[in-house]
């Protein structure tokens, strides 16, 4: 298949990575919105099925099935321009078992660059030709290159399976995708937050303090003045000093990172509280791939107590953190 480089994502194939990552996160309550959307833009009520149906291999059966139930829901007020698509066909390798593991070992070569044969666990090696690349990539409502992006989407929005996602993205461009886009999907999906897996309210922009951000940061009170500051991927505040008053952060999703002036940064996750004395220079903010949300809270207020906001956290500082 050609690569053409340089391409960008159309409002179809956004509209198909949007579901695929909440489907894999069971957001079903972003999903329902993102479906109407996805359909509104371009893709089709069958696309849709095939999607949701691909990925139980990658999800498991409760967030298909889930998902297929979300975009039933979202039908029963069907809008006019809303388009069934390519009618379901039942592919031929359904009744031919033999076909279908020899398809499936084609379009896992292509994938993978290379043979690629599973010795070490013969089950998952002959399920993973017959039925992934053989019985659900038979199917002929996505191209092998919309799977790909489909895939890639959903892994980007589950924790642990880093291998598996990176292999989907040289297996993007493999099969048809150009590098750009792969790199733009992804991109996307963190700056629009599909990837910040979190059941805390990602808030409005932070444009109050804006100026002493670098990247975007989200603002949330969620009561009895607790915030929830949310920070993509690289976000992080300037160097600052909280006078007379100390500072409370606990990190309720993604990873990101403390440091006080002078000192080594210490990595924050989900469970870490750090109470930062007043008059104590530091800065707080995202990894670089991960989205990062904290609580924040002031206690030992005194009278007279003040932010001082100083220096921008430099990429050579934060470029040497791993």
């Amino acid at each position: 298949m050609a690569i053409v480089n340089g391409q960008t994502l159309t409002e179809r194939q956004r509209g198909l990575a949007a579901c695929a990552c909440l489907m894999a996160q069971g957001d079903l309550v972003r999903l329902e919105p993102a479906v109407r959307s996805a359909l509104a833009g371009g893709v089709t009520i069958n696309e849709l099925k095939e999607a949701f149906s691909q990925l139980y291999a990658y999800t498991g059966f409760p967030r298909s099935l889930n998902a297929l139930g979300v975009l039933s829901k979202v039908l029963e007020n069907r809008q006019p321009e809303w388009q069934d698509g390519k009618p379901w066909a039942r592919p031929d390798v359904w009744n031919d078992a033999a076909k279908a593991l020899q398809q499936g070992a084609e379009v896992q070569t292509q994938l993978s660059g290379r043979a690629f044969d599973y010795d070490f666990c013969p089950q998952d090696d002959y399920y993973l030709k017959s039925h992934l690349f053989g019985d659900i990539f038979g199917g002929d409502q996505l191209s092998n290159a919309d799977r790909e992006i489909v895939t890639v989407a959903a892994l980007s929005g589950l924790e642990g399976v880093d291998p598996q996602l990176a292999a989907h993205k040289r297996g993007a461009v493999n099969m048809g995708n150009s590098q750009e886009l792969v790199d733009e999907l992804c991109a996307w999906l963190d700056s629009e937050g599909y990837t910040l897996r979190s059941k805390w309210p990602k808030g409005q922009p932070n444009n109050a303090y804006a100026q002493y951000f670098i990247g975007n940061s989200y603002l949330a009170d969620v009561g009895d003045g607790v915030l929830n500051v949310t920070f993509e991927p690289r976000c992080r505040n300037n160097w600052h000093i909280h006078h007379k008053q100390v500072q409370v952060l606990i990190c309720v999703s993604g990873r990101g990172w403390y440091q006080e002036w002078g000192k080594e940064a210490i990595s924050m996750t989900p469970g870490t509280v750090i109470a930062i004395p007043a008059e104590t220079k530091h800065w707080h903010g995202a990894a670089k791939d991960c989205w990062f949300q904290h609580l924040t809270y002031h206690k030992d207020v005194q009278e007279g107590a003040s932010n001082e906001w100083l220096e921008p956290v430099t990429d050579e500082i934060y470029n040497q953190l791993k």
